[in-house]
């Protein structure tokens, strides 16, 4: 699959019981299909993968799949601190037809470097499905380094990177040194075009939770060098950008797409609803959008 343009990282939407709402799942894919998404995140962080068990963090792969029908790709989240669990997720994916899997660095227990090689390597080897790598320090405490990274690079079925360092100079290091070996996405609404002016191909996007279309034409106008049509639909997200992050991700994201009418603000514990002194912000930052 070609990893490139808006990757939404998609919202698991719950019914008031914290039930998944498959009929709201279906919407939004068909939602995303028609704004012109070019790729879809299921259960990844925005899509609460924590608090999901495993039955139902395959019945969203399956049904996002199959609402998908082949007209977007699905990348399954499948990462996890056990090497053993992420195989067993990653390869449950593959049978249920994901085009890719994101697997982010393992979280908790702080692996080093080579630990972090190992447990990539291990995960490509024994399952065939193209995989992106995933770093985000700022949820993981472990931080992969570019050099792991390029090594990792060498293995034909890693394709990808999704940099969510939010540092621009260290993104544009890995795109240097991995080269046409791996594609770099951004992770990081806030600097995706600058780091996609150094020639990373996307962004795993919060934003295009809640504006897709926007997002998807921004993209698109930063891959083709249109950069400053691109630096003019951005300013249009900046509050989106910021403002989706008052509290920690997915919680003002699942109350704004709540706003647009596709879902319940429900959230699973230890994620509470958005609270009463955000709502203001959220609200003026989606009112173009809603």
């Amino acid at each position: 699959m070609r990893l490139e343009g808006s990757i939404v990282a998609l919202i698991t939407p719950m019914g008031t019981d914290g039930s998944i709402d498959y009929q709201a799942l279906t919407a939004l894919v068909e939602h995303h299909i028609v704004a012109g998404t070019h790729a879809i995140v299921s259960v990844g962080t925005t899509g609460e993968s924590a608090t999901l068990n495993v039955d139902e963090h395959l019945a969203v792969v399956e049904h996002t799949v199959d609402a998908a029908a082949g007209r977007i790709p699905v990348i399954a989240g499948t990462g996890a601190n056990s090497t053993q669990e992420a195989i067993h997720l990653t390869s449950e994916a593959a049978k249920l037809k994901a085009d890719a899997c994101l697997l982010v660095v393992p979280y908790y227990n702080k692996p080093t470097q080579e630990g972090l090689y190992q447990h990539f390597k291990s995960i490509a080897e024994a399952v065939p499905i193209p995989q992106v790598l995933y770093n985000v320090p700022g949820r993981t405490v472990a931080d992969m380094s570019n050099t792991t990274v390029g090594r990792l690079a060498e293995i034909d079925n890693i394709i990808g990177c999704k940099d969510a360092t939010g540092d621009v100079r260290r993104g544009a290091e890995l795109i240097d040194l991995c080269g046409d070996r791996l594609v770099v996405v951004s992770g990081d609404d806030a600097t995706a075009l600058a780091l996609m002016k150094k020639g990373a191909k996307g962004d795993i996007s919060v934003t295009a939770n809640v504006a897709p279309a926007a997002m998807a034409q921004m993209c698109e106008a930063a891959l083709a060098g249109n950069f400053a049509r691109a630096e003019q639909i951005d300013q249009t997200l900046r509050r989106l950008h910021t403002d989706l992050f008052v509290e920690s991700n997915p919680i003002p994201v699942k109350y704004a797409v709540s706003k647009q009418g596709f879902t319940s603000n429900t959230l699973r514990l230890p994620l509470t609803p958005l609270s009463e002194q955000h709502r203001a912000v959220v609200d003026k930052a989606i009112e173009p959008f809603v």
